[in-house]
């Protein structure tokens, strides 16, 4: 297992990984053609959109892609495991590879996304009781690592 930077020669990698994982994450609260809009072409310019912003890109290979996490200053964004692949360590391995990055390690969990709360409170990651309301049924919540 290897991580590393996200560059021009494996953006299109890490895309696809970004593209797969984000779809079967969002199935269950998105519209199907709101998912289906994030293909890996798609996701290939969102990625460079985060790039060209000062994020850093990283990309999990155990030989193959699979996984993705940002860093932008003390922000993780972005951490996705291919569906396939997850509950194998990879999530937990770019969690901490990202927070090793930061000064104070904050992040953004959809409302919905219970097994991303769990990962991250198992790693020290705490709710701070700051949201952004997306929908009437659906909000981030911001979590924080305290105490690790």
């Amino acid at each position: 297992m290897e991580i590393v930077p996200v560059d021009e020669k494996n953006l299109a990698n890490a895309a696809f990984v970004h593209a797969e994982s984000w779809r079967a994450s969002h199935r269950e609260v998105c519209s199907p053609e709101f998912v289906a809009a994030h293909t890996t072409q798609r996701q290939t310019e969102y990625l460079r959109g985060e790039l060209a912003q000062g994020k850093q890109l990283f990309l999990l290979r155990d030989p193959d892609p699979v996984g993705v996490v940002s860093v932008w200053e003390d922000l993780i964004e972005n951490l996705y495991v291919l569906p396939e692949r997850q509950r194998l360590g990879y999530g937990t391995a770019l969690l901490e590879f990202a927070a090793a990055r930061c000064r104070e390690p904050q992040l953004w969990i959809l409302s919905s996304n219970e097994k991303a709360r769990r990962l991250y409170e198992a790693r020290g990651f705490r709710l701070t009781g700051r949201e952004k309301r997306l929908t009437d049924t659906l909000r981030e919540l911001e979590m924080k690592r305290q105490g690790i």
